[in-house]
C-alpha cells in the first residue's frame, strides 16, 4: 500500500465528518485568492484558479463564497493578502515532508513549523531537499468493493488518465494537472463513486514504517502540521501497513 492515497482518503473523511470542516473551508478560500491574484478571475485562462473551485464545489462550499474569494483575489473587493511558502524536512523513520504554506505572516508561520517537527520527532531541511522525491499530480481514488480495475481503466484512459495503479483496497487513477477535471467529469459523467479526487504532490518513492510507536508518532506530526492555520498542504512519502495506520486514526 502506497501511504499518501490511503492517508489522504482517512485524512479526507476525517475533515468531512469532524470540526475540521470550516478549516477546510478556510484553506480553500486561501487557494482560490492566491490563484485569482496570481492568474486572474477567469476560470478557462487560469487552470489552478480553475482546480481549487473545483476542489471548492467538491467540498459543497456555497457559491457565493467561491465568487467573493475570487473577488478578493483579483482585488476587485479588500481581503488580506496571503504569501506562499514551501517547507521541507524529514519526519521520523527518514520519511521525506513536504509543507505548502499559505499565510499573512512568515514569521509566525516558520516558527509554528519549526516548532511542530522539532516537536514530533522531526526536523526542517533545506530548500529543496525532499521535493525532488514528488510530482504534482491528479489523484482519483476508488474502492475496490465499488468499482472494477477494468471499468476505471476503459474511463480513465479515454479521458486522458496517466496511470491506474493498484493500492491495496484501493485503485488511484493519476493524471497530469491539465488533465484532472477533464478526467473526473469523465468518471462523474458515469456515475463512478470515488472516495478522493485532489490534485496532490505524488512521492515517487516510498518509506516503509512497520514500528507501531514510530508510525504514530508520524501521523501525530502530520496532523499537527494540518491542524496549524498556516498550512494548506502536507505531504509525505510514508508506507504504513493498513493494520497500523487505521489502528491509529
Amino acid at each position: 500500500m502506497s501511504g499518501h492515497s490511503k492517508w489522504s482518503t482517512i485524512r479526507h473523511k476525517k475533515g468531512a465528518a469532524d470540526a475540521k470542516r470550516g478549516k477546510i473551508f478556510t484553506k480553500l478560500i486561501k487557494e482560490i485568492m492566491v490563484s485569482a491574484r496570481m492568474g486572474g478571475g477567469d476560470m478557462i485562462a487560469n487552470p489552478r484558479l480553475r482546480a481549487a473551485v473545483t476542489a471548492a464545489k467538491a467540498e459543497n462550499m456555497p457559491k457565493d463564497n467561491i465568487e467573493r474569494a475570487i473577488k478578493k483575489g483579483t482585488g476587485d473587493m479588500e481581503g488580506v493578502s496571503y504569501e506562499e511558502i514551501n517547507y521541507e524536512g524529514y519526519g521520523p523513520g527518514g520519511v521525506a515532508v513536504l509543507v505548502d504554506v499559505m499565510t499573512d505572516n512568515r514569521n509566525r508561520a516558520a516558527s509554528d513549523i519549526r516548532h511542530i517537527f522539532s516537536r514530533n520527532g522531526g526536523n526542517l531541511g533545506e530548500a529543496g531537499c525532499v521535493a525532488w522525491m514528488f510530482s504534482k499530480k491528479g489523484s482519483i481514488v476508488f474502492s475496490k468493493e465499488k468499482v472494477s480495475e477494468e471499468e476505471i481503466m476503459e474511463v480513465a484512459l479515454d479521458a486522458g488518465g496517466e496511470d491506474v495503479r493498484d493500492q491495496g483496497d484501493q485503485y488511484e487513477v493519476t493524471t497530469n494537472i491539465e488533465d484532472f477535471v477533464s478526467v473526473k467529469t469523465a468518471f462523474d459523467e458515469k456515475g463512478f463513486n470515488y472516495e478522493l479526487a485532489e490534485i496532490t504532490m505524488v512521492p515517487q518513492t516510498t518509506v516503509r514504517i512497520e514500528d507501531e510507536k514510530q508510525a504514530q508518532q508520524l501521523i501525530k506530526l502530520m496532523d499537527a502540521l494540518e491542524d496549524s492555520d498556516d498550512v494548506q498542504n502536507a505531504y509525505a512519502n510514508f508506507d504504513i501497513p493498513d493494520e497500523i495506520l487505521n489502528a491509529l486514526v
